[in-house]
């Protein structure tokens, strides 16, 4: 090798090293900003499916709740497989892939920046658009009840990262691989695979220069959708961004909105002579118009049972690439690399990003280490649970406890390792993607029906019917008419106590 192809290879290593260290240093700032909570929302499914894995003695009763979602994607496996490769606890295995995936996300939208803005004529649109979506990773999508990023690891932070890995490879004309990378994620994430083949088909499409992308609107036969049953629509129904018609009038500007952003960056690349970027922004302009009509044919109740597509939730891959793009606009044409003017507009929106997270677990440390104290009541409970009861335990908690003041949607089976009777909230989420679930699902939530006034009687019961053995119970202030009377409390803190029934 000549010493100037030596000096060229080491520049360009430098370099790639270089932008490594700036996306892991970013990633963690922003894990700083937006927080970490590995044990919340949907990781108490996937969570406890995880943990099955590794030890299959674990959640003998009731694991249908969390298993039906284990068991469509690989990511339980990808994890605890990564556990016994490492020999590291799990927590520190879900917080290494929590900042691998974020850096893995800024990367890919580091290369679509560059493709899309030439570094030599726009040498700050790249990382203006890295910079502002680490800014807003926790940014709700629309009505969605989606974030970009969550506050800890789950199998949409796989799929994201790599369907933007996918719409980088198709700007760089690699179909095949695209392709490759598309089938690979749905294996973690089916239905987020959906939106990025939709996407590869409207991209196909703006190279074309064709204007709509609604003959894209296929759907699979309506057998294949469960029909909608009693106890199936009381669990849709709970879930307001399952209905357009639900939707607040700034829900459904965040549907409307990316569409015109996306129509106006278009005429500002073809007017910069950008064609990358302006067929990007076709691409997205057909995309986000497919969606919006596809999602307003869910209205009519006579098309409820396809909720199950959740057409909506294709926002999530629109706003990523919005992110991105308004970024590398804002860092070229406003910011030009002037560290004044960035600070001007980042520290707001990470400020806002930051009081927004502190507001949703307000009684919970803002980043939950491995290691670090609980700081939670509830998840004191739940550690104390596992650690003081038989693996073969089950339990019965207020089946709305995770919506209470001060639970901070902590998962049971997440923390406390144990079985649990079936719950309001998260359970019935599963129950929307698995109707078959839902009378059972119906049946132990009534049967838990009215849990703040329970007496002994009503925890007997339970035992009898369900094999519930033990149950979390929050304190009450007076000592009249204790819930907890009659049982057998082995632990208790200043809001909730774990008793035995005798």
């Amino acid at each position: 090798m000549s010493a100037e192809a030596s000096t060229r290879s080491h520049s360009i290593q430098s370099h790639v090293l270089f932008d490594g260290l700036k996306l892991l240093g970013i990633s963690v700032a922003a894990i700083i900003v937006h927080g970490y909570h590995p044990m919340v929302e949907d990781a108490a499914i996937y969570v406890p499916g995880i943990k099955r894995m590794q030890s299959p003695d674990l959640y003998p009763r009731y694991a249908e709740f969390f298993a039906s979602h284990a068991g469509l994607t690989l990511f339980p496996r990808i994890i605890a497989d990564s556990v016994r490769l490492t020999a590291l606890p799990l927590e520190w295995v879900l917080l290494g892939w929590h900042v691998v995936t974020i850096m893995a996300l800024l990367c890919f939208a580091l290369g679509v920046g560059r493709v899309c803005f030439p570094a030599r004529q726009f040498p700050h649109a790249a990382w203006g658009g890295v910079l502002v979506l680490a800014s807003l990773l926790t940014l709700p999508v629309a009505g969605t009840a989606l974030y970009i990023v969550d506050e800890y690891l789950n199998p949409r932070s796989l799929s994201t990262a790599a369907v933007l890995l996918a719409v980088l490879l198709l700007l760089r004309k690699r179909w095949l691989l695209a392709a490759l990378v598309l089938l690979l994620t749905a294996t973690v994430h089916p239905l987020m695979t959906v939106f990025g083949f939709a996407f590869a088909a409207c991209w196909w499409l703006a190279g074309r220069n064709l204007r709509s992308g609604t003959t894209l609107a296929a759907f699979a036969p309506l057998a294949m959708f469960p029909p909608v049953t009693g106890a199936y629509r009381e669990a849709l129904q709970a879930h307001a961004y399952f209905f357009l018609s639900r939707w607040e009038w700034y829900e459904w500007l965040g549907l409307i909105a990316p569409v015109f952003l996306f129509w106006w960056f278009g005429t500002m690349a073809r007017r910069r002579d950008l064609p990358l970027l302006a067929r990007l922004c076709r691409a997205c302009v057909c995309y986000g118009s497919l969606f919006a009509v596809v999602s307003l044919f869910t209205i009519p109740a006579i098309f409820e049972r396809f909720l199950l597509l959740q057409p909506m939730r294709s926002l999530h891959l629109l706003y990523v690439l919005l992110l991105v793009v308004s970024g590398g606009l804002l860092g070229q044409f406003v910011m030009q690399g002037k560290v004044w003017r960035w600070a001007i507009l980042l520290l707001p929106m990470c400020g806002s990003m930051y009081y927004a997270q502190r507001q949703l677990f307000s009684a919970t440390p803002h980043l939950e280490l491995p290691g670090a104290a609980p700081g939670n009541a509830w998840v004191e409970a739940f550690l104390w649970a596992r650690d003081h009861t038989p693996k073969d335990a089950v339990f019965a908690l207020d089946p709305e406890h995770m919506a209470r003041p001060g639970e901070d949607q902590h998962g049971f089976r997440a923390i406390a390792e144990r079985s649990m009777l079936a719950d309001g909230v998260k359970d019935e989420g599963a129950i929307t993607m698995f109707p078959r679930m839902a009378e059972d699902w119906h049946e132990q939530v009534a049967a838990q029906k009215g849990w703040r006034k329970f007496q002994f009687e009503d925890f007997q019961r339970l035992k009898t019917n369900y094999g519930v053995d033990w149950v979390v119970l929050e304190v009450i202030p007076s000592a009249i008419g204790q819930p907890s009377a009659g049982l057998a409390c082995e632990y208790r803190n200043q809001v909730v106590t774990v008793c035995r029934i005798p």
